[in-house]
């Protein structure tokens, strides 16, 4: 467990850096990430690079004690380049080019740009590939930011006639895939297909839902490119990137599997601003954010980085990019990083060292004033590091005893094809997540591929394709497993299966989905649990069922909702939350996991023979912990922003 800062020594007088990593380190600060948007200062002409400036203030930073993350500088790709290059720049669904003058202006699928990116790789690393300093290297930052993993540029085009060849061999097989006989789509050769751009309306789906996984592949292979330069030439040194929260638009998993660790920017306070949740969610959690938000996110990178991974860029103070902007309550840097850490973090990392008064983030706070000032975290990121210090380190997480499955390619087959406005697999494994979490469970957030032997309980809400594979590993478990609504929907092409959904896994589970209607935001269809239980309800989305199986629950015209066949049970719609938490709990029970029912707002997690408390709530809250228990942070009493510890066994 370890703090460090993100820090910016181009933007700041040389005169002053031996100043701040004095201080970082007095602040309890152990690691610094540096040089990822520094392109322009590294080669400020082609081919002539000044490596002077990034010589002395690693000298700096690691006489001062700190180690270094340094940055490839590829999400800025400077003026002179993109003058030289103009087809590296990505083309967005409008049809223009992305042009110069903010960042993340390239296209993945630009042979040209990925050999420039290739030798500013090199030349760092083989500069920098021994330094004492240099203890990780962070690839490029923030793929697919503002919406560009999917470009539609002619060297895309090229590529993906190229990935489409290699996918189906000939072309009669993918006009059978993506069935092309439909509205006299069908194409004589793989030169003739376009990116699906522009169409007059929507574009053939299974055509759509290729390109995504296409450009989900560019980014891996251009991730990959620069992780196998920096392991030849920085040999023994972690590969790290930053991901986004709830973005989607590529495999994180499939990237994850090339690096030692994957990272994430966590932004609570934006994210529940710029998302889904409701008016009143949006106000009670104002200055805190939604108590599962930060969470799914450290669940998801854990799995995607194999047990390690860092939270890269921690929000430290009001940000300046999302729809409203509000300051955190005090406290909340604190707990946000004590819960990065419970859920097995191993550096959280603050965005950044020193707000910047000048370029596109000056409303953006850091630990630092513009002046040099201590902003308001300075004094929590303080705290927190002496509370380190007292506690000790802490083993890795545990295996939860929960699994659940997150497939990036379902969240795109719902966006493809949602059916009903803003249905979203994302959202759905939220909800689902916020639900096992209410109830004091520890989650573990896996990929298709996982191994699921071990884990008590595996949930799968969002899983529209379903290949044998899988299907074969959900029969072969003993565990409970609960399915949501739209599983194996679609085929491989995206076609509806021959003998109806859920044909992949027929063979255990006895239903066939017959119709299927979606809802508006203000419908709410009653549900009647088989014990009388009433006031429970789903919307969004039915599911009409055909089945000799006698449902657990129904809808108010006798319908099924929700069914139950070994160790399957099978949700046929969206359940609202006192259904989800009655689905869940009693899939709990089945599974020997003890639920710990919690109040609103307050969450738990398990590290290292300590049980952590966070309260969101805007009020105070108590903490869970048994009679008597031995607190080694906070105690009972959750103030708003609050966090407790204590030990699992006393003893």
């Amino acid at each position: 467990m370890r703090l460090g800062v993100c820090y910016y020594p181009e933007h700041w007088p040389e005169e002053v850096w031996a100043e701040d990593a004095r201080r970082m380190v007095e602040m309890g600060l152990t690691w610094v990430r540096i040089g990822e948007f520094a392109w322009s200062r590294l080669e400020p002409e082609p081919g002539s690079f000044e490596f002077g400036w990034l010589d002395r203030a690693l000298e700096v930073l690691h006489s001062a004690g700190l180690k270094v993350v340094l940055g490839t500088p590829t999400a800025t790709p400077p003026k002179w380049l993109v003058d030289a290059d103009p087809g590296m720049l990505a083309i967005g669904s409008d049809g223009q080019p992305r042009r110069f003058g903010s960042r993340r202006h390239y296209c993945f699928s630009s042979e040209s740009y990925r050999g420039e990116c290739a030798r500013i790789v090199t030349a760092l690393a083989d500069r920098y590939g021994d330094h004492p300093a240099v203890a990780a290297w962070q690839t490029d930052n923030e793929y697919g930011c503002h919406d560009t993993t999917i470009s539609y540029s002619a060297a895309a085009a090229r590529r993906f006639r190229l990935w489409l060849r290699a996918r189906y061999g000939d072309i009669a097989a993918l006009n059978a895939a993506w069935g092309t006989v439909f509205w006299s789509q069908e194409y004589r050769a793989f030169e003739e297909i376009d990116p699906p751009l522009q169409t007059v309306t929507e574009a053939n789906p299974s055509h759509r839902l290729d390109y995504n996984r296409f450009a989900s592949d560019e980014v891996a292979s251009f991730n990959r490119l620069q992780v196998d330069i920096l392991r030849r030439l920085s040999p023994g040194r972690d590969v790290i990137h930053n991901f986004m929260g709830f973005y989607t638009e590529f495999d994180h998993f499939a990237v994850g599997a090339d690096l030692d660790v994957a990272s994430w920017d966590s932004y609570p306070l934006g994210f529940l601003e710029d998302f889904w949740f409701s008016p009143e969610d949006k106000r009670r959690y104002l200055r805190q954010g939604h108590p599962d938000v930060s969470a799914f996110h450290h669940d998801l990178y854990r799995g995607c980085g194999r047990g390690r991974w860092w939270v890269m860029e921690q929000q430290p103070g009001p940000v300046n990019w999302a729809g409203f902007n509000p300051a955190p309550l005090d406290g909340m840097v604190r707990m946000w990083t004590w819960e990065a850490l419970a859920h097995g973090a191993e550096v959280v990392s603050y965005f950044r060292w020193r707000q910047a008064p000048f370029g596109q983030e000056q409303f953006h706070a850091g630990l630092n004033l513009p002046d040099r000032t201590p902003d308001v975290a300075a004094a929590e990121v303080r705290q927190v590091a002496a509370e380190i210090a007292a506690l000790g380190q802490l083993s890795p997480c545990a295996r939860a005893p929960v699994a659940l499955i997150f497939s990036y390619e379902g969240d795109w087959v719902t966006k493809i094809q949602p059916q009903g406005r803003g249905y979203s697999a994302l959202r759905l494994v939220f909800e689902v997540y916020s639900g096992l979490r209410g109830l004091g469970l520890d989650v573990d957030i896996v990929d298709p591929q996982a191994d699921l032997t071990g884990y008590a309980m595996v949930v799968a809400p969002a899983l529209p394709i379903v290949d044998a594979a899988l299907a074969d590993r959900l029969m072969a478990l003993s565990a409970p497993v609960l399915l949501g609504p739209r599983t194996a929907s679609k085929t491989r092409d995206l076609h509806i299966p021959p003998g109806l959904p859920p044909e992949a896994l027929c063979a255990a589970l006895p239903i066939r989905v017959t119709r299927v209607e979606s809802l508006r935001d203000d419908v709410s269809l009653p549900v009647t649990v088989g014990d009388g239980s009433e006031g429970l309800s789903a919307r969004a989305w039915r599911e009409f069922i055909e089945s000799p199986l006698t449902p657990l629950a129904r809808f108010a015209d006798g319908g099924g909702a929700w069914y139950r066949h070994g160790h399957f049970d099978y949700l046929a719609t969206w359940p609202e939350a006192a259904l989800l938490r009655r689905v869940l709990t009693a899939l709990a029970a089945r599974a020997g996991i003890a639920c710990t029912p919690l109040a609103e707002g307050v969450r738990l997690r398990r590290r290292g023979g300590l049980t952590f408390a966070f309260n969101s709530a805007p009020e105070d809250r108590e903490a869970p912990a048994p009679r008597g228990a031995a607190f080694v942070l906070g105690a009972r009493k959750l103030a708003p922003g609050g966090v407790s510890a204590w030990r699992d066994d006393p003893g």
